[in-house]
Order: structure tokens, then sequence, then C-alpha cells
């Protein structure tokens, strides 16, 4: 079981990844945008950390580099999941990436990435 935050300005999709988290045992912080997820992060130092790309106010490749640059939160695990993914935007942010995951996904291909991501701590 860990705390993992997950950001995603789409309501139906953060509800329908914390409902497949919580029924694999993992405790749920869900929030709408990419500023409440950095609040969040700092505040309680999930386990992991699972953003949209694209949300209001901060873009996950935003929450990524300021996660990335904080010494406190820098280790925590970043999996972004999105249904637009440009090639070259994920390139550019991928050291800050732990994993990348398209929309849509299946219920037990998140999961197992997840336990994946958070074995390695």
């Amino acid at each position: 079981m860990a705390l993992i935050v997950v950001a995603d300005d789409n309501a139906d999709v953060r509800s329908m990844i914390a409902l497949v988290l919580q029924r694999a045992g993992h405790i749920v912080v869900a929030v709408d945008d990419g500023v409440q997820a950095l609040i969040e992060t700092r505040a309680r130092r999930p386990g992991l950390v699972l953003t949209d790309g694209s949300m209001p106010r901060m873009t996950g490749a935003e929450l990524c580099r300021e996660l990335a640059a904080d010494p406190d939160t820098a280790e925590i695990p970043v999996m972004m999941i999105s249904g637009s993914v440009d090639p070259a935007d994920l390139h550019q942010h991928l050291p800050f990436l732990a994993a990348v995951m398209a929309k849509p996904f299946e219920p037990n291909d998140l999961i197992r990435r997840v336990n994946f991501l958070l074995e390695g701590q």
C-alpha cells in the first residue's frame, strides 16, 4: 500500500484512476491540476505521482520539472498518463519521468506499472 497523488483535469478519468488504485489497496489524493499536485506532493511526500500531460495552471511536464528541481521531492517517481503525448515533447521531459502510459489504458496495466514503480523505491 502506498500514498499516490493523481493529477488530471478530467473528473471522470481522475475518479476512475483513483478507484482502480484504491481497489488495489493504495491511498489516493486526487487533484485537478498540476499546482494542486505540487502542493499535495510537497506536503504529503507520496510514493508516486501520476499526472496528465495537459492540465490548466501547470502541465504535467511543468509539474515534473518542479518536482525534480526540489531536493525534497526529486526522488519521487512521476508517471505521465496522457492521451496526446507528443514524442518531441516527451523526449524533452523524459529525464524527469519514471514512466509514461497512453490513454486509454487497461486498469490491470495501470496497476502493474504502478506496482513496478513503487517496488523500485
